[in-house]
């Protein structure tokens, strides 16, 4: 990848449609809408230009056409954009002139985001939100998305950030000018002070895993006996047949997930085998796969029906006791919950609870860590500071505590990439369409 080639790709969808938008970013970009267009529009002025083959001068097609010369584009560098009509002849013909232009080629996954980063447009948290804003499925996501977007973690981080480098500052002056007058005489309090307080700010946004639930989808397992209703409910809840329900018991042999919105919230609803001591291999391995999604489960609900006998409830972060198949008249008893998936009865008591629970567990929007990466990186800075804080405590050697100082900055800088983020954006941009 060359950063010095004008990149261009479709930043609009695949397939027939009434308008293609393609991007232009690079040195190049005038001199492709000088030959491509006949001349350069007045800056962020939508014109009309019939497009060109520059090598042919055959007319392409009837286009508008925007010039945003940087740095003040989405990338940073001069940035086109030619809005074409959708067909497919049309919008192949267009890029393969584009293609013909010396220093000009199609943009990798991810190119343009990745240029604006490093051309100081966005930072590396700015970027995660952007990829939440193209994957948001529900409207909390969306508003999370949008909050990372417009810089909330970034800024709370660089915040951060500015307090351990100010500690720094003062640790290295106790080092180098003990002997001066100007140095403050309650210097080691300041210092504590500053980082009791970053240590608080920290922990608690550490601490706080709502934002990443929100963003990954609280995860719903259903479990049980075999013929408990799990496939049906999981039917039910997804308004679309997805499992196959039979009364014959161990029809479900692998997890079965399903995405649901409930609230506008993500849920992951997850259907599993029945839960028996069974001779059958396979079932063994489904059996075996239910018990670990239930481990790791942020709600589990146990499904118990009206006949046979009480199966004892396995271990969970929480857990909801559901009694199923109510419209046989007969209830197990102890039941958080009541349900008929195959008539209806009691679904929207369940969902209501759904959604309560999972508003509960995500939160309100109070949230600023939505990635694991930005939690790892803010317990190591934590810890680091935990550990100079000791130091200083207990009168151990200031250079051991200034390094631990430094460790903490540089963590908090990989949030926005500051620092060591060349494998993260290489995971990051793939990850990107490649007309963003």
């Amino acid at each position: 990848m060359r950063s010095d080639d004008t990149i261009f790709a479709m930043a609009s969808g695949h397939g027939r449609a009434a308008v293609c938008l393609i991007r232009i970013s690079g040195g190049e970009s005038r001199t492709i809408l000088e030959r491509m267009a006949g001349s350069v529009p007045k800056p962020r002025r939508a014109v009309v230009r019939t497009l060109k083959n520059p090598a042919t001068d055959e007319p392409l097609d009837q286009a508008l056409v925007l010039w945003m010369p940087g740095p003040k584009s989405f990338t940073g560098e001069d940035q086109a954009e030619l809005h074409i009509h959708g067909g497919l002849a049309t919008r192949a013909a267009v890029l393969r002139a584009l293609g013909t232009i010396e220093n000009c080629r199609p943009a990798e996954a991810g190119e343009f985001t990745r240029r604006a980063f490093l051309n100081g447009r966005m930072d590396l948290a700015q970027v995660e939100g952007l990829a939440d804003i193209i994957d948001a499925e529900t409207e909390a996501q969306r508003r999370q998305a949008m909050r990372q977007f417009g810089g909330r973690l970034g800024n709370a981080a660089e915040g951060w950030r500015e307090s351990v480098l100010q500690v720094l500052a003062l640790l290295e002056a106790s080092l180098d000018f003990s002997d001066e007058g100007d140095v403050p005489e309650d210097l080691e309090g300041e210092i504590l002070a500053m980082i009791d307080r970053v240590i608080g700010e920290i922990g608690r946004a550490a601490a706080n895993r709502s934002g990443e639930r929100l963003r990954e989808g609280l995860t719903v397992v259903l479990a049980g006996p075999p013929n408990a209703g799990k496939s049906t409910l999981l039917n039910a809840l997804a308004r679309r047949d997805v499992a196959i329900v039979s009364p014959i018991a161990g029809t479900t042999r692998d997890v079965i997930e399903v995405h649901c919105d409930l609230g506008g919230l993500p849920v992951i609803v997850v259907d599993t085998a029945g839960l028996r001591e069974s001779g059958d291999l396979i079932e063994q391995e489904g059996v075996s796969r239910a018990r670990a999604r239930v481990q790791d489960a942020d709600l589990v609900l146990w499904l118990v029906p009206p006949e046979g006998e009480e199966n004892i409830a396995p271990t969970a972060r929480r857990l909801l006791k559901v009694g199923t198949k109510a419209d046989l008249g007969r209830s197990p008893p102890g039941c958080d919950l009541l349900v008929a998936a195959t008539t209806g009865e009691g679904l929207p008591e369940l969902i209501e609870r759904l959604e309560a629970e999972a508003e509960n567990l995500m939160g309100q929007g109070d949230a600023i860590v939505t990635r694991e990466r930005h939690r790892k990186a803010l317990e190591r800075a934590h810890a680091s500071l935990q550990r100079a804080r000791s130091m200083l405590v207990s009168r151990g050697p200031l250079e051991l505590a200034a390094e631990e100082v430094r460790l903490a900055a540089r963590a908090i800088g990989e949030i926005t990439g500051r620092v060591d983020v060349e494998d993260v954006l290489d995971r990051l941009f793939s990850s990107f369409c490649i007309g963003k």
